[in-house]
């Protein structure tokens, strides 16, 4: 698929989605664009196909009205232009996901405000669960037990972390414990594989500002080995996300924003020992948004 034709459909998919929701947003209306955004259009095909441990998602940015506007890769290392697409008011929190595992974002996973887990897909939204405002962080990293469809993983207050297996209509299975003490990070995070060994990784700073990678291990038991330390200096930044292969070389990176709302991002290398290269500022204005995802 070209990365003109994907472009369409995510952008005729965030639209279907905006006819369900409330309030349709138009284009960049009402905000200042966020700068910095390398695509201008006529942008080249990805040169690597994207695959589950190496994904082609979206970034979403979420203002504090609730208005989302998503930004497509240009396959080149940065984004185009962003896309205004619909109104989420009550949404705490977003996760992208794949849920046939294409290698490209075909949905997301909505926390609500009042605790409430929904999915959007094929624009429709259907409420999953409930009692999801004990959760403190939430994302998918692809599939960590070879499934045929991706996890959700959440961090509960107690700071105990937990596998959620999801299913072909979008719906969980039971919640699996991965364990305790995972309360000492203030930001958990991944999509995709970091060190090159095709499984879903995670990476989690902690609160003296230290990264580390939690290798995939592919087992349902125990989906995460003993951590490495990646890097010291990571609180410089307010938000880390993973939105999979966003330079399109095969391997999954990972985006940080500084408090002055440049968008940097870390080319990942696909080796475990040091899994990600120099940041490069791909970005600025991203501050405006309350989340990104």
């Amino acid at each position: 698929m070209t990365h003109s034709s994907r472009q369409a459909r995510t952008l005729s998919r965030l639209a279907a989605s905006a006819a369900l929701a409330s309030t349709l947003i138009g284009g960049a209306a009402g905000t200042a664009a966020a700068a910095g955004q390398s695509g201008q259009g006529g942008t080249k095909a990805a040169r690597h196909r994207p695959t589950p441990v190496a994904p082609f998602f979206f970034l979403s940015g979420i203002l504090p009205s609730g208005q989302m506007y998503a930004y497509l890769p240009d396959g080149k290392g940065g984004f185009d232009a962003r896309s205004g697409a619909y109104v989420w008011p009550h949404l705490k929190y977003g996760v992208s996901v794949d849920p046939d595992l294409t290698g490209s974002q075909d949905g997301a996973y909505h926390v609500m405000d009042d605790g409430t887990l929904n999915l959007w897909r094929n624009g429709k939204l259907k409420r999953v669960a409930g009692g999801w405002g004990r959760y403190d962080n939430v994302f998918s990293p692809g599939t960590l037990a070879r499934a045929a469809h991706p996890d959700l993983v959440a961090r509960d207050k107690q700071g105990v972390l937990w596998r959620f297996p999801t299913k072909a209509d979008g719906t969980l299975a039971p919640g699996v414990r991965i364990g305790p003490g995972w309360g000492q990070y203030t930001r958990i995070t991944g999509l995709g594989d970091l060190s090159g060994d095709n499984k879903a990784d995670i990476v989690a700073r902690d609160k003296q500002g230290v990264l580390w990678l939690y290798k995939g291990t592919g087992d349902a038991r125990k989906p995460f080995a003993a951590r490495t330390r990646v890097g010291g200096g990571w609180n410089r930044f307010d938000k880390l996300v993973t939105t999979g292969d966003v330079d399109a070389d095969g391997h999954s990176d990972l985006l940080a924003r500084d408090p002055k709302g440049d968008l940097w991002l870390y080319k990942g290398t696909g080796k475990a020992a040091a899994p990600f290269k120099a940041k490069t500022k791909i970005g600025t204005g991203f501050n405006q948004y309350r989340d990104l995802f």
